[in-house]
């Protein structure tokens, strides 16, 4: 379920943008989960760290759109860009948030952020994909970092100040984020607006020509600006958060229109169904109260007849029909056999219906034949928690190495292991899990006790990893208190 962005983000995200500077103080990251392959200088430690800190920040205050379907969804589709990109050494974070607004946004160090509302507003993957796209060709170019350096001989601090204002857009802030990222020097406020223009065109460029290599048409993106511009009218001047942080001009629009226009598509893409079903999701994720309008708005944007068919499963679903959402799901499976999210969507169903064993056969059947596919890994740790916490724990452990930036994973370790008798290995887990969301003075405490467990039942593997990670987690709020 969706939920209204929160109100406190103004007062932390404008704190980010008086403090943030001094982050470049901060020197170590032991052992914590790294975004950014060791062997390369592409990105700068400072920019890691700065994207890892706002990270947690931005969990601990936004609300966040919590489907792992979704989530990997996105995930491989940024993974399909990126090879085009020239973005080197990053390991993206993804990070979706519950906001029916349009925005989507990069950070440092590769965090890349995107709004449930940008689905409902992209009704064709290519749009979608020309966002993101954009969003790398800044990782890309590294205009964080630069835009740095502009700071400083213009005094404007202006990396934490533009995090800042992204905090705040994310979250619906819109004009606020403006104010808080241009800073309180407005005698340089166009000196700094031209600057952030010029970013802009370069992110477009890059965005063009990895569109193009990804099999996507480049003229998405324009059409992508136009709209925009057309939501503007019809809202009478109140532009979405993604053109507040991103402004869009007739200049700039004929720039890309031109580029467009020279490049060529060796492989296009076919159009992709899983695109439709992930934006039904969105749409009844908006539209948790009213499904109708989630259909309505679904068969507005000529959706395939298949994704209307998943939604009103999903439908049936949340109002208490699994029988039949679960028949339909299965048809629809039928029809697309290699479409995981279809199987994996079923045996989601049959778990929050309470069918446990169901959800467990499902999970297990689907990962014989697709083991990578994280959702439904993650679903089978969730349902053999009812079951098998033993199982469970081994499930979720394995799944937490493979994925140490996502807390709804440790979440659930945390309570796998306390219930299959691993006080400790659960205080750990929890404790990172804490971490993850921002909440690192709860953290290094849930750390103690951990400590105090281990110690007791004198289990010095989880001793030595709990004291491992006490000393990151130092390191880590050392960081994090640069933002108070």
């Amino acid at each position: 379920m969706l939920r209204h962005p929160l109100s406190c983000l103004t007062a932390i995200a404008l704190s980010l943008a008086v403090a943030g500077p001094a982050l470049g103080q901060y020197d170590g990251d032991a052992d914590l989960p790294s975004l950014i392959s060791d062997d390369t200088q592409a990105v700068s430690g400072k920019e890691v760290r700065l994207g890892r800190a706002w990270l947690r920040q931005f969990r601990a205050q936004a609300p966040q759109w919590q489907d792992p379907i979704a989530q990997h969804y996105v995930e491989s589709l940024v993974s399909g860009l990126l090879p085009y990109s020239h973005v080197g050494g990053i390991d993206p974070v993804i990070t979706l948030v519950a906001s029916e607004r349009l925005n989507a946004f990069a950070v440092p160090g590769g965090v890349i952020g995107v709004n449930a509302g940008l689905f409902a507003f992209a009704e064709r993957e290519a749009p979608l994909a020309s966002v993101l796209a954009h969003e790398l060709g800044h990782l890309s170019q590294r205009h964080y970092a630069r835009g740095q350096a502009r700071a400083e001989q213009t005094q404007i601090p202006a990396m934490a100040a533009m995090l800042a204002g992204m905090l705040i857009a994310a979250g619906g802030g819109g004009d606020a984020g403006i104010a808080a990222a241009m800073g309180s020097q407005a005698a340089l406020f166009q000196d700094q607006l031209a600057y952030s223009r010029r970013f802009e065109r370069e992110a477009d460029r890059i965005g063009l020509q990895a569109m193009a290599d990804a099999g996507y048409a480049p003229q998405a993106m324009v059409e992508m600006f136009r709209t925009m511009q057309r939501k503007i009218s019809l809202q009478g001047g109140n532009p979405p958060e993604f053109l507040l942080t991103h402004p869009v001009t007739e200049s700039r629009i004929s720039d890309a229109q031109a580029r467009a226009d020279q490049l060529s598509v060796n492989t296009p893409r076919d159009e992709d169904i899983e695109y439709h079903l992930i934006r039904a999701r969105a749409l009844l994720a908006i539209h948790d109260q009213d499904p109708r309008q989630a259909a309505t708005r679904l068969a507005r944007g000529q959706a395939p007849e298949m994704a209307r068919r998943y939604l009103a499963a999903l439908a049936d679903a949340e109002a208490g029909r699994s029988d039949a959402a679960l028949q339909a799901l299965d048809a629809l499976a039928r029809r697309l056999p290699d479409l995981a999210m279809l199987p994996a969507s079923a045996a989601e169903v049959a778990l929050e219906a309470g069918r446990v064993d169901e959800a467990i056969a499902r999970s297990r059947h689907q990962l014989r034949l697709m083991p990578d596919y994280v959702p439904a890994n993650l679903l089978l740790g969730e349902a053999l928690l009812q079951r098998d916490a033993d199982a469970a724990y081994r499930q979720l452990s394995e799944l937490a190495t493979r994925r140490p930036e996502d807390p709804r994973v440790f979440d659930l370790l945390a309570e796998a292991a306390g219930r299959s008798g691993r006080p400790a290995w659960g205080h750990l887990a929890r404790a990172e899990h804490l971490q993850l969301t921002g909440h690192i003075d709860r953290a290094i405490r849930q750390l103690e006790v951990a400590k105090d467990v281990a110690e007791a039942e004198r289990d010095d593997n989880a001793a030595g990893r709990i004291a491992q990670r006490r000393e990151a987690f130092l390191e880590y709020r050392e960081a994090m208190e640069e933002f108070q």
